[in-house]
């Protein structure tokens, strides 16, 4: 049990998971964007009809060329608050525990020296030659 949970408590396994759930919501919030603006759209341009229903505007005749903007807001409104979920459930307790154990996630990248020659931006502050072109890093 205790190998599982060291699995579980590994900063990559949180930051993957984390990232599928984004795009799970992500996924939902980009198929109402192309269900109710893109498509009727499409269907407008080969000549469709009105639809009357819901927040938006009908640009023919048919119910498939109504440009729907309720769906999308719905949608928008969807991710805000799933994206909130996840974070006060899953990302604010996991930085806990790490917390606890010494170690910092989500936090802010430490801070970097860049290089003047090559621009390099991801050299810590302590270097005195670049790690990628070898030139002599200015003091600070």
């Amino acid at each position: 049990m205790k190998g599982f949970r060291n699995f579980l408590m590994r900063g990559d396994v949180i930051v993957i998971a984390v990232g599928l759930v984004v795009a799970t919501a992500f996924s939902t919030l980009i198929q109402a964007f192309t269900n109710s603006i893109i498509l009727p759209l499409v269907a407008r341009a080969q000549g469709a009809g009105p639809h009357t229903q819901g927040l938006g505007i009908p640009l023919g005749k048919s119910p498939a060329t109504f440009m729907d903007f309720g769906a999308l807001i719905s949608a928008i409104i969807y991710f805000i608050i799933f994206m909130a979920v996840v974070y006060f459930v899953i990302v604010v307790p996991y930085k806990h525990v790490q917390a606890r154990r010494g170690i910092t996630v989500f936090g802010d990248p430490a801070p970097a020296k860049t290089c003047p020659s090559c621009l390099s931006d991801d050299l810590p502050l302590g270097a005195t030659k670049c790690k990628y072109c070898t030139s002599d890093l200015p003091a600070e």
